[in-house]
């Protein structure tokens, strides 16, 4: 099918390479020139494993971008992929998608095909219904279930690896309000749900389907949460967090993933998606405990890292250095990461801060352009008085001998991943 997207951030350049690895013809419609740019250069313009691989197979023949609305006059379906992010309250800030369903609905005005809209943004459930699909309308003169139609489409990617969770999707949820619509999007999805050997296809309501990204993502933050405060308890009696935790996993009922304690979750997704649907609640008159409580375990874990360190010594004046910047490995992104209140932390108490990361240097150097950044985890090392591990990236692992350049060897492992050995004044956080 001929397939538009609106929006190429992490998600809409994701499933615009993959659609097309799929077979769909499909256009990117950016606001950005130098987006646009790279994307017809054949270079994705996000870090994640595998997408320039797809980018640069499909560029200039079945994957395209522009600024240009009108590319989706020639198309069947458009995926609106916009960012959702939270203002101050939590809730979340809808204005790019509006514009969007604006500017969509006014394009639309002049096909005389039927069009599918389908909403792949994190929104709260009815926005697609009582924001979206009035917009398009507004703007197009046209009817919603007549001229087109609407339907949601949530995305489960994971950054790091991204391109695996669309083409090896665990489910595909699609929400719609007219078979016309489930008939568009089995013809989208058939290819891969083919090619990924049948995975699970929930067809549900179209607020359903909003609710059930929410659902999903609060799951998880929670689970991580959990995981954590029992790892902090194991912590107090001091119990092996790992091994207990390890041991649950194995019930069928509980599961081994996402039982990973340590700094907490960050990232682009769980911090909104936790903060919108609590202020969603709210709104409705409802009180989530619980997932507030999920966000408030979460919180507090860098600030039980830090004082781990300042049981050790006063941090003004010493030179600290926070290996791992991103918010998880396999990913350049910074957004919500736990280095960033870490160093935060840090400069307020007056230390002398050294970051790395093998790909989110310059990412984070626009948060924090005045600390130092190593070229390698070694050379942050050198002199350094301690070393809080941030970021569980593989190559940490394998630190060892470099240890032995610090000045005192203070490491506190924020994801227990660095190996404790004789000569340093090692502390995993759980």
């Amino acid at each position: 099918m001929e397939l538009s997207i609106i929006g190429s951030g992490y998600v809409g350049t994701t499933i615009a390479a993959c659609f097309a690895d799929l077979g769909h013809d499909v256009v990117n419609v950016d606001i950005d020139d130098a987006i646009v740019d790279s994307l017809n250069a054949g270079q994705a313009p996000i870090h994640e494993p595998g997408l320039d691989e797809l980018v640069e197979t499909h560029a200039g023949d079945r994957l395209r971008a522009t600024t240009d609305y009108d590319a989706v006059l020639d198309t069947d379906a458009t995926f609106l992929a916009l960012p959702t992010p939270s203002n101050d309250d939590g809730s979340i800030d809808l204005s790019a998608m509006k514009a969007a369903a604006s500017s969509l609905g006014e394009t639309l005005a002049q096909k005389d095909d039927a069009h599918l809209v389908v909403t792949k943004s994190t929104v709260v459930p009815t926005t697609t219904v009582e924001v979206i699909g009035p917009r398009i309308e507004e703007a197009s003169g046209k009817t919603v279930g007549e001229e087109f139609d609407i339907a949601m489409n949530p995305e489960f990617l994971r950054e790091g690896t991204a391109v695996e969770d669309f083409l090896s999707p665990d489910k595909i949820v699609l929400g719609a309000q007219s078979e016309r619509a489930y008939e568009q999007l089995d013809e989208i999805f058939a290819s891969l749900v083919e090619r990924a050997g049948d995975p699970p296809v929930v067809k549900t309501g179209i607020s359903e389907a909003e609710m059930i990204k929410y659902a999903n993502n609060a799951f998880l933050a929670s689970k991580i949460s959990l995981a954590n405060d029992l790892a902090n308890i194991c912590k107090e009696f001091g119990v092996d967090s790992e091994e207990v935790l390890d041991a649950i996993g194995l019930d069928a009922r509980i599961g081994s993933a996402f039982l990973g304690a340590g700094l907490g979750w960050g990232g682009s997704c769980f911090p909104k998606d936790t903060a919108a649907i609590i202020a969603a609640a709210r709104a409705r008159g409802y009180e989530p405990r619980l997932l507030q409580a999920a966000v408030d375990v979460n919180d507090e874990q860098p600030k039980r890292m830090l004082e781990l360190l300042e049981d050790r010594f006063d941090p003004e004046g010493k030179r600290v250095a926070v290996l791992g910047l991103s918010f998880k490995p396999g990913t350049d992104d910074v957004r919500n990461s736990r280095a960033i209140l870490l160093i935060d932390h840090l400069l307020d108490a007056g230390a002398d801060v050294v970051g790395y990361d093998p790909v989110a240097t310059e990412n984070m150097r626009a948060h924090f352009p005045n600390i130092d950044y190593a070229t390698s985890a070694a050379d942050a090392l050198v002199d350094a008085d301690a070393a809080l591990v941030a970021t569980d990236w593989d190559e940490f692992a394998a630190l060892d001998a470099q240890f032995d350049e610090m000045r005192e060897r203070v490491v506190i492992d924020g994801r227990r991943i660095v190996t404790r050995r004789d000569g340093l004044d090692y502390e995993s956080l759980v």
